[in-house]
């Protein structure tokens, strides 16, 4: 019997996912990041970036990058951080944010994909049991899946649900961690950290928050969803972050006790067998943070856009989901439908994702758009006059 190719195993899954509107493509960005861009050779306004700030294309962030090329910086680390790759700008970085975050340590990676990868394969051990939100991330996911403990799933900001899988795991010597996005990725709406966190100690749980998506644009002076909600991480808390959003850079980070972060520092192998990230980004990295600790205003701003699109899409009936945050998904149940309002929106200058199963659950293909504050008010008002016309095509199609 001849074995199957590359070509006869994965060219029907292909053709599958093209006749579902499932099938994905790469678009090609043409200019820099920003609202205006260029993309697929088209000229559009961008409403489907994670640069919440507007840092990304910073003059900033540019020159600390041309700093970089009079400091004896690298472009390349060489090697892992605990080869010879590990800079003091890497340094220096980890320090900065521990400050800012007010927590004992921070440890950089690559991507705040190899961080939840590392942070659940180090911390839990077999009989242990990891409880994490129906919405999380795929990368919380993938890494309570790639741990040796159970792991069991809670319906999305379901508390009551969750205390009631906390209440069947009184083991003296298992550990248990709860696990949660701060903003979810899809649905823009926030975790419900009081009670989250209330849960956690009185059942003398671990709490981890990936806060990929507050970092830098929630709370009062961008710290994330503890500073929005007015709480403090404890010893037991485990923070993620990434600074490929709000900073406007790349790379992400974890942080929490001294404790934590030797542990990663000795047992995570997504960390001991990596390459470390660019010295000079991580110089750029520092100057993200100082413009992330000066941005009152870009935060202001981009709130009043948020309330600017919220009222407007009610005006309309679009049916928006319960999300304070730059992610404001609207809801348009299958995947064509979706393709099709992204589509239009293209046709008149907005590039708007749509986002579709596997991604969300079946029947809840959407358009995600996301708000930065480099944009104005009248590219916002544009966006909400073309969803109308979507909106009026669509009616009359069906």
């Amino acid at each position: 019997m001849n074995k199957p190719s590359i070509e006869q195993r994965f060219a029907p899954l292909l053709q599958a996912r093209q006749a579902q509107n499932l099938y994905r493509a790469r678009p090609l960005a043409l200019s820099a990041q920003q609202p205006s861009m260029q993309i697929n050779g088209k000229q559009v306004i961008n409403f489907s970036s994670n640069d919440y700030l507007g840092l990304a294309n910073a003059p900033e962030l540019k020159n600390a990058l041309q700093q970089t090329l009079s400091q004896n910086l690298s472009v390349g680390s060489g090697a892992a951080h605990l080869v010879t790759g590990h800079s003091l700008e890497h340094h220096l970085l980890e320090d900065e944010l521990a400050d800012w975050l007010g927590v004992e340590r921070v440890l950089l990676f690559s991507t705040g994909y190899m961080a939840n990868l590392a942070v659940q394969q180090v911390l839990m051990q077999k009989g242990d049991l990891i409880l994490g939100d129906k919405l999380n991330h795929a990368s919380l996911i993938d890494g309570a899946l790639q741990s040796d403990a159970d792991f069991k799933r809670y319906a999305h900001n379901d508390m009551s649900a969750l205390e009631k899988r906390l209440s069947k795991t009184q083991h003296a010597d298992s550990a248990t961690l709860i696990v949660s996005d701060g903003v979810f990725s899809m649905d823009g709406d926030l975790t419900k950290l009081p009670e989250l966190q209330k849960l956690a100690k009185n059942n003398q749980a671990w709490l981890f928050l990936d806060d990929a998506h507050g970092f830098g644009a929630l709370g009062k002076h961008g710290k994330g969803c503890f500073e929005y909600f007015d709480c403090q991480p404890d010893t037991n808390t485990i923070l993620m972050g990434t600074l490929g959003k709000a900073f406007g850079v790349s790379g992400a980070f974890v942080a929490g006790s001294q404790t934590l972060i030797e542990t990663l520092i000795n047992f995570a192998r997504p960390y001991i067998y990596t390459t470390a990230m660019s010295p000079m980004m991580a110089a750029a990295g520092r100057e993200a943070l100082r413009l992330v600790k000066q941005a009152d205003a870009r935060r202001e701003h981009l709130n009043q856009l948020i309330q600017q699109f919220r009222i407007g899409a009610s005006q309309l009936g679009l049916p928006l989901m319960d999300s304070p945050s730059a992610i404001q998904p609207i809801v348009l149940g299958d995947a064509a439908t979706a393709l099709a309002w992204s589509e239009q929106l293209k046709q008149q200058g907005f590039w708007v994702g749509a986002i579709r199963p596997p991604t969300v659950p079946h029947n809840t293909a959407r358009l995600r758009i996301t708000l930065s504050a480099a944009h104005t008010a009248e590219q916002v008002d544009s966006l909400l006059e073309a969803l109308a016309a979507c909106q009026h095509s669509h009616t009359l199609s069906r």
